[in-house]
């Protein structure tokens, strides 16, 4: 069986070096490389950063639901080395894939040996829970695809409401899981984290839980790939 490997990123940062460990994660020469972008609405100026990122180090295509899906949708997504899914409206993005079927065909990818990663909404998605800004200015909880256990929080560091939300939630019985500061993916091979990168130093990503009714959180500082 091929491994299982998803790498949620906290959003907010990406750099060359992460697309190269992305690259490097998909392990062949010029990967195929999918760019989702519906959390943003499938902005044209997103997509054109992530060519600009991976573009010499892979074989970069977009996936794109307006007009409508394309005929091969199948072929695009479990065809992939690496998928990469944008930040936006998490929400939006989940039930316009979930319309189209490619929540399951992210689940076969996978099992396929396919990269899972994205940032923020990107990041969130692949978890049974996550913290969002999907419903409004407010953040607060959403369920997501379930491909990893427990929850998720992005922009730990760069958005100053993240959090004490975060802690609220969990005293009031949402479940732990992890936060990732800006720039700092988390590596899950076969649901294990095998490894923490980041775009800058000084970094972490943090496992979160409350105990006898106090949120701790376990930070890991993240290695510069």
């Amino acid at each position: 069986m091929a491994d299982r490997t998803i790498v949620p990123i906290g959003g907010g940062k990406f750099s060359d070096g992460l697309a190269r460990f992305l690259v490097e994660l998909a392990g062949r020469e010029r990967p195929r490389v999918l760019y989702i972008g519906t959390a943003m609405a499938e902005d044209p100026a997103a997509a054109l950063r992530m060519y600009d990122r991976f573009g010499e180090l892979a074989e970069v295509s977009r996936l794109e639901f307006f007009p409508w899906p394309p005929e091969d949708l199948r072929a695009r997504v479990v065809g992939a080395d690496l998928i990469f899914v944008g930040g936006g409206n998490t929400a939006n993005m989940l039930a316009i894939w979930r319309v189209h079927g490619v929540d399951r065909l992210l689940r076969e990818a996978l099992e396929s040996g396919a990269v899972l990663s994205g940032s923020s909404a990107g990041g969130i998605c692949w978890w049974e829970h996550g913290v969002t800004d999907s419903f409004g200015p407010q953040l607060g909880p959403m369920d997501c695809l379930g491909f990893l256990p427990g929850s998720f929080c992005p922009h730990y560091d760069d958005e100053e409401h993240r959090r004490p939300v975060l802690h609220g939630l969990l005293k009031d019985g949402f479940p732990g899981g992890y936060a990732a500061d800006a720039g700092v993916g988390l590596v899950f091979v076969d649901g294990e984290l095998r490894d923490v990168v980041g775009v800058d130093e000084g970094t972490h990503a943090y496992r979160v839980e409350v105990r006898d009714g106090v949120v701790v959180e376990e930070p890991i500082e993240a290695r510069v790939p």
